[in-house]
């Protein structure tokens, strides 16, 4: 290894309530130790790294720092930009390998999803065949918990904490006027995966709580389901509430929002979903004939520090600083994953996966976490999630009583190389 190494963290895809909880403890674990030189922050993830966008976290505040771990986002700058395979983006590989070995970077810890460790990965290798002496460390962030290996990923105890008490919340109101407003439908987030639309179950305390009923991409929908449902909890509570995961699916596996063509594809090649409390709606208006209307939380539900757990910001910080701690004991090639020991009382430790097998698995609601109908959970998803959103994470409210979030001033680091990707 050089001498006196630097390291770089970089966030990648959607943002979430702790991933700069998971910034905080690779940055302050960094500045801790006498192995690492400077740790740089590359702006807007793996693109700060391509454009030699980097800036000197060391020359930030350590208040700045600790304030990591009560604000929501992406402080470093995240990115959803698209290395496809060496074969195919060798130039761009090859470039960051150019502006790690100019700036003397030797560390590299990537904060995000499959994607991002994917990247991490192939940089890897491509470091190795060349020569160069590089540690790749991923740290997982998803609000999907949708990543193998990892019993939980950082980021989706605070968005099931969040939209649990939206349902609830909404969920009252709708008892209150339901001679009105009938039928309520919250569309939550989640591509393939329903653990978020799953989480909201918490909320069901008793029988005539919200949500009534919960769709997850994981169960095919189809509308003659749909509607029978409706007709059976009206006939029960004279009301339902709905909780709709965006990725819903038909038999065929295809998005019920495909037919719309409204969304197009992310940079990424990732369908873009929305619509589907809208499709939900109009077969409940046509067909039972009862007023409904929708809830969209968008990415307030990802974003949500003011009500994040405090379970999954100290995790989140962990992850970051277990990332550093190994790659300093020489482990590489590796994400940090959680690892659940017990759940009552609840024990969760770390443990490590290969990235390139966490970047071509993927992990769905098991089976046995959906009730027999397939419209609603069981007491074993409860039993998984209800730890994961325990505590309220700290949060410094201003004297103008809204919350108080940091900002990196974030400081250029000189550019040695030509500039790349401009325009």
């Amino acid at each position: 290894m050089a001498l006196n190494p630097n390291a770089i963290v970089a966030q990648s895809g959607g943002p979430t309530a702790v991933i700069n909880a998971s910034a905080c403890g690779v940055i302050q674990e960094s500045l801790a130790c006498t192995q690492i030189g400077t740790i740089y922050g590359a702006i807007n993830g793996i693109l700060g790294v391509l454009k030699e966008d980097l800036f000197d976290l060391s020359n930030e505040s350590p208040h700045a720092i600790e304030a990591l771990k009560q604000t929501p986002a992406a402080a470093i700058g995240s990115c959803r930009y698209k290395l496809k395979s060496l074969e195919k983006s060798r130039q761009d590989y090859e470039r960051i390998l150019d502006v790690f070995q100019v700036h003397n970077i030797h560390y590299f810890f990537y904060i995000g999803g499959n994607d991002s460790m994917d990247t991490a990965d192939k940089v890897n290798k491509l470091a190795a065949d060349k020569g160069y002496e590089l540690v790749c460390m991923g740290v997982p962030k998803t609000i999907d918990n949708d990543l193998a290996f990892t019993d939980h990923c950082p980021g989706y105890g605070s968005v099931a904490k969040y939209v649990a008490t939206c349902a609830m919340e909404a969920g009252k109101d709708t008892e209150a006027l339901y001679t009105a407003d009938t039928c309520t439908i919250l569309e939550v987030m989640g591509r393939n995966a329903g653990w978020i639309a799953a989480a909201t179950g918490l909320a069901r305390r008793s029988g005539q709580d919200a949500p009534h009923l919960i769709y997850m991409p994981e169960v095919p929908f189809t509308r003659e389901k749909l509607v029978s449902d409706v007709k059976e909890v009206l006939k029960e509570f004279g009301r339902v509430f709905i909780v709709t995961g965006e990725g819903l699916k038909n038999q065929d596996g295809s998005y019920i929002t495909a037919d719309t063509g409204k969304f197009g594809k992310d940079s990424f090649g990732h369908a873009q979903l929305g619509g589907v409390a809208e499709i939900l709606k109009d077969i409940i208006e046509r067909e039972v004939g009862i007023k409904t209307r929708f809830n969209k939380l968008g990415t307030n539900q990802r974003s949500a520090m003011h009500f994040a757990s405090l379970t999954d910001m100290n995790e989140a910080y962990r992850c970051g600083q277990m990332a550093v701690k190994h790659a300093l004991e020489g482990i590489n090639g590796r994400m940090v994953t959680l690892v659940r020991e017990s759940d009552n009382p609840y024990r969760c430790t770390t443990g490590l996966a290969l990235l390139s097998d966490v970047a071509n698995g993927e992990k769905k609601v098991p089976r046995e976490y959906i009730n027999e109908t397939g419209n609603g959970i069981t007491q074993a998803m409860k039993d998984y999630v209800r730890p994961l959103v325990t505590g309220e994470a700290p949060v410094t409210i201003a004297d103008d009583g809204l919350p108080e979030y940091m900002r990196f001033e974030r400081k250029p680091v000189g550019k040695k190389l030509a500039n790349y990707l401009e325009g």
